[in-house]
């Protein structure tokens, strides 16, 4: 059995920690454009007294989509309901929720591209209009009850946009997509995370859980965490240099951020299957690991540290995957 991803998601994710969520969107590190977007979005909004329009997150795991949520609702002065497109599995848990809320309330949808059609469908007219429609009784004698809603925003996020459904894309007044953090905002975050964890992070410490951490803050603060055990135990309570790569050795995370898994897809590719093509179904089996598990989690760092190349006919391994793994690049890709 594959030891827990430290580098890596599971469908259900651990929370971060209440006291390194930032709350404000001064306090948010990384993605300026789309901070000074919501900044004039939710001052318009709150001078004319309406509620912000409905907002779409998007993008890999672990670059704060749930907690600009939260952010959005602290800074329009609101409550935030939260839920998740699996954890709502009747129309009428939607109808719930959504006459509960009050005058401008923010409901947050987690993989909104998991919601079920029908429940999906009792969302258009509650995003356009402020109603739903909820059908009472069943056959010949079925009669359909329309309920007024309270203004509300509704935000949702997703991994996977090209899920989403069009009807329900439409309806999103903002879409955002999340990008992945530079070196220096990583290395920004790992700082005020240690000083809130209450330990020492040097500026080199801290770059290098920077530079292991894929480009996403979910990863460097767990980085953070573990490392900080072994800066405990092993160490002086203090996380510098030699501490950092000490513990990310022990972790078998390299030198840029790739785990155990993410070379062993790699090696796979190169050595069972000549480099490529490979079929996703044909690469999981190789794995033992869900197909899911390889689009959502593995492929998209090394797709954009640019090891492998999906074509229609599979994957493939790039020339830069050879020279990672230390193997003899074929003459077809030099």
């Amino acid at each position: 059995m594959r030891s827990e991803r430290i580098v890596g998601f599971q469908l259900e994710e651990e929370a971060l920690p209440s006291r390194l969520r930032p709350v404000s969107l001064a306090e948010f590190i990384g993605q300026e454009e789309i901070k000074e977007k919501l900044r004039i979005y939710i001052a318009a909004a709150k001078g004319r007294s309406e509620p912000l329009d409905h907002v779409l997150l998007h993008g890999p795991p672990g670059l704060g989509k749930t907690t600009l949520a939260q952010i959005i609702a602290a800074e329009m002065g609101v409550n935030i309901r939260i839920s998740s497109g699996p954890a709502i599995e009747k129309a009428g848990d939607l109808a719930a929720i959504l006459t509960n809320l009050r005058p401008h309330d923010l409901f947050f949808i987690d993989e909104i591209h998991r919601l079920r059609r029908n429940v999906e469908e009792i969302l258009y007219p509650a995003m356009e209009e402020y109603k739903i429609d909820i059908i009472l009784g069943e056959g010949p004698n079925a009669q359909s009850l329309r309920i007024d809603l309270p203004p509300f925003t509704l935000v949702g996020a997703t991994t996977r946009a090209g899920l989403i459904s069009a009807p329900m894309r439409d309806r999103f007044e903002v879409s955002f997509r999340l990008g992945f953090y530079s070196l220096d905002e990583l290395k920004e975050i790992v700082i005020r995370s240690g000083r809130l964890l209450g330990i020492e992070v040097t500026e080199e410490g801290a770059e290098e859980l920077a530079k292991r951490a894929r480009g996403t803050p979910r990863i460097a603060n767990r980085l953070l965490r573990r490392t900080r055990d072994y800066a405990e135990v092993k160490g002086k309570g203090k996380i510098d240099l030699e501490i950092a790569r000490r513990s990310l050795e022990m972790l078998r995370i390299d030198e840029i951020g790739l785990d155990e898994l993410d070379r062993a897809l790699l090696d796979i590719i190169i050595t069972k299957f000549g480099g490529g093509p490979v079929g996703l179904e044909t690469l999981a089996a190789a794995l033992s690991e869900e197909k899911d598990t390889i689009t959502d989690v593995v492929e998209p760092f090394l797709l954009q540290r640019g090891f492998i190349q999906r074509t229609p006919q599979g994957r493939v391994a790039t020339e830069g995957a050879y020279a990672h793994l230390g193997k003899d690049c074929p003459d077809r890709l030099l």
